[in-house]
């Protein structure tokens, strides 16, 4: 099984590259929902959070307001920091059981898409890693119509991410959203060649297939060795 990772920065285009793959049937595992799932009202993720951050988090009907939530974490590094400790395990569990879902359906090739990939140490299993770059200007300008949001909150969002550039560095694919839809595109039908070329024999052998061909492998050695048993016992 190929699992590719998708990542990129905030207002830098990544989810409309991760909608590209889903529109040329790529499965994605995306970490934004399994986050939201994390922090719906009554789960361990909520009641964690809600006992960490007050009340002044939730709306009126009891789900965590996350915008504002937005707000406190992103202009504090320690408490953006904390935020993540306490969703990690959830985020982390509930990932793993999406890609075991698509493992058994048989998928080949997943997409991983994960803003905090590299923070969160989850590129050791991913390959490729495919990263969506901007430069910061256009990031916060994109920010700003996107979310009406003022430029001070803008550029602290920005800023409390790790850097494109240093993204860009670890990446083995990179994505230049700095141009144009069509551009995206172009680049987008070159990276949909790499992810999906044939599997290496590693990646076949983790794969739902490989793995039957493992057991079919052992479950014949076992009838040929009973076999050779009774012969010799007879």
């Amino acid at each position: 099984m190929r699992i590719v990772g998708l990542t990129g920065g905030i207002a830098s285009g990544k989810s409309t590259v991760s909608n590209l793959f889903k529109s040329h049937d790529v499965p994605v595992v995306d970490a934004d929902v399994v986050a939201r799932e994390a922090l719906r009202k009554g789960s361990g993720g909520w009641k964690k959070v809600v006992g960490a951050f007050g009340n002044e988090i939730l709306l009126e009907n009891g789900e965590v307001n996350r915008p504002r939530l937005g707000q406190i974490v992103f202009s504090d590094p320690d408490k953006r920091q904390f935020l993540n400790r306490l969703l990690a395990p959830y985020i982390s569990s509930g990932i793993f059981w999406e890609v075991l879902k698509l493992w058994i359906k048989g998928y080949k090739v997943i997409v991983l898409d994960v803003p905090l990939l590299f923070e969160a140490k989850m590129d050791r299993f991913t390959k490729p890693i495919i990263v969506v770059w901007v430069d910061p200007e256009t990031q916060i300008q994109r920010l700003l119509a996107r979310d009406k949001s003022s430029k001070e909150d803008a550029t602290n969002r920005v800023n409390a991410q790790m850097a494109l550039d240093v993204k860009r560095s670890k990446a083995d694919i990179v994505i230049d959203n700095t141009s144009s839809l069509d551009d995206l595109n172009q680049q987008f039908q070159k990276v949909l060649v790499e992810v999906l070329r044939p599997l290496t024999w590693a990646e076949f052998w983790l794969s739902r297939q490989g793995a039957m061909v493992i057991l079919a492998s052992v479950a014949s050695g076992v009838v040929l060795c009973l076999k050779a048993f009774s012969n010799h016992t007879l």
